[in-house]
């Protein structure tokens, strides 16, 4: 009986530890936002789905990204699929990605945007994010959230004018009309993740 609990245990640990893959179910979260509130998927009544960006302050990458990611959030929120940008980093290795200064920095760049903060870490880890930015888009499906699409936004870090290959976009058109994303995964590029 022992032996059949501790198994039992053994695998729900790894279970929590495992990182979305392409098709799975993407469990809600609820994340504190630059204005104070609170966040969450499923509070996003009228979504299709949603844009899910781990970014952050301080990395060259994201900011080289920012104004992409609203172009994102502003074409993509009216046909159902707003972003909600995350910030993993630890604050004390990466004092720029402070709460305080995701405010100051949302402000400045006028985020249409939720940007929130995941203090604990805890929905990165799920998501298996492991760079800034990191993108994951989600479908609704019923009352489920269902994985589509990770990786890259495209495929030019420096200059969006010299991308030739809008992953996201694609697999966003590609959701639209109701199928799956032709391309599903690409790498994303960016700084590591400031972990704790």
């Amino acid at each position: 009986m022992k032996k059949i609990m501790l198994m039992a245990a053994l695998a729900v640990s790894i279970g929590s530890n495992a990182q979305y893959q392409i098709g799975n179910k993407v469990a809600d979260f609820s994340l504190k936002n630059v204005d104070g509130k609170m966040v969450s998927m499923s509070g996003m009544e009228k979504a299709q789905g949603i844009i899910v960006i781990f970014t952050c302050n301080h990395c060259p990458f994201s900011i080289a990204y920012e104004d992409r990611i609203i172009e994102l959030h502003k074409k993509y929120e009216k046909k159902g699929y707003p972003v909600i940008a995350i910030n993993p980093n630890d604050p004390v290795k990466s004092p720029e990605d402070s709460y305080d200064k995701m405010i100051t920095r949302a402000a400045e760049k006028k985020f249409p945007f939720p940007y929130v903060y995941d203090e604990t870490q805890e929905v990165a880890k799920r998501f298996g994010a492991s760079r800034t930015p990191h993108v994951y888009i989600v479908k609704k499906e019923g009352s489920d959230f269902v994985l589509k699409y990770i990786g890259a936004i495209d495929n030019n870090t420096e200059n969006a004018k010299k991308a030739d290959k809008k992953f996201a976009e694609e697999a966003l058109k590609d959701l639209l009309s109701g199928r799956n994303p032709q391309v599903s995964e690409t790498k994303a590029i960016g700084c590591t993740i400031k972990w704790k």
